[in-house]
Formats: C-alpha cells, sequence, structure tokens
C-alpha cells in the first residue's frame, strides 16, 4: 500500500512477469553503472517519505515505494528508506497502476522536485520521461520506442538502450557499463 496526500492506495498484490523482468533488466543497468559512484540505486518495496514542510515522521501522510529510484543525496537515507524526493524514479505500469503512476503520481513527483520521472509501459515497449524544468515543472515528455536509446539526465555517460530493456535481442548480453 502507499499514501499520497492521506490517502491510501492499494497496490497489486503481485506484479507480472513482464514487469518482474524489466524491473530486473533496470535496476541491473543502474545498479552496474552505478557502482564506485557516491549514487545509489534502490528497488521496491522501499519506502519514499515526502514530508510537506518541516512535517515529523510520525506526521508525513505521503509515502510510496516507486519500482525503482536512484539518490544521490546520502543524508536523505536512514534506516526506514528515505526522506524527500530521489533524484530519478522509474514506475513501470500494469493495468491497475497506470493511472496512479501518470496522474497522482505524476503531481506528486513534480511538486516534490523529483528530477527525472520515468514511466514504463511494458506491453507498448515504451518509455516516457519527464524532466524537471527551472521553473520546477516537468518538461513536455519525450516519449521512447523501438530502437531508442534514453540518455539518462542525470548521468551524462548513461545510455539506456530500450533494446536491452526490453529484452528484444534474447542473444545480446546486458553491457556492464
Amino acid at each position: 500500500r502507499e499514501l499520497i496526500d492521506g490517502i491510501v492506495f492499494n497496490m497489486s498484490p503481485a506484479p507480472s512477469r513482464r514487469h518482474q523482468e524489466i524491473f530486473g533488466i533496470l535496476f541491473n543497468l543502474f545498479f552496474n553503472y552505478l557502482t564506485d559512484k557516491k549514487c545509489r540505486v534502490y528497488g521496491a518495496p522501499f519506502d519514499v517519505r515526502f514530508p510537506d514542510s518541516h512535517e515529523e515522521d510520525e506526521a508525513i501522510t505521503t509515502v510510496v515505494q516507486p519500482d525503482i529510484l536512484v539518490v544521490c543525496d546520502e543524508s536523505k537515507l536512514d534506516d526506514r528508506g528515505m526522506k524527500g524526493p530521489p533524484d530519478l524514479i522509474i514506475e513501470i505500469t500494469s493495468p491497475a497502476t497506470s493511472h496512479l503512476d501518470l496522474k497522482e503520481k505524476f503531481d506528486l513527483y513534480e511538486r516534490h522536485g523529483v528530477k527525472e520521472y520515468w514511466i514504463v509501459h511494458p506491453y507498448e515497449e515504451t518509455v516516457m520521461l519527464n524532466l524537471l524544468g527551472s521553473d520546477g515543472e516537468y518538461q513536455k515528455a519525450k516519449l521512447f520506442a523501438g530502437d531508442d536509446k534514453i540518455e539518462v539526465s542525470i548521468f551524462k555517460d548513461l545510455i539506456i538502450d530500450l533494446n536491452v530493456v526490453f529484452d528484444r535481442n534474447k542473444n545480446k548480453s546486458l553491457p556492464s557499463q
């Protein structure tokens, strides 16, 4: 379950096999890239608490569990997960969560300053990339599909190949980066 502005959202009981495959590939790509770097990648279940102003932990009314997140500010991490916005969030949609990912979480992540928000559509094999502008709002979303490669904005030298993410080339091994 997740809590957004005091409203409880029940999550899907078990992600699909396709969701788990894409999750594993993306997590692996980020994990391998971040080896020996200060940023860290985490996967659900991992609580991200979004306080309003100076709320104490017990009073926080928004706690979500993104599929994948990257955090570069270690001061936000604690034994309960993290408090404040990650630098990057990836949500892999399912029929049960797509409205939540596209609307409520989009608004939430924008409001709290998540720099980069990916919405992965596993069956359409697309990624909608939202980048936070200097005005604090997400710029027009960029849609990636087919043979596209995504340049991760928070890491200028990390490029994610959608052929790898969607496992289109079964004989192609994962890049070690």
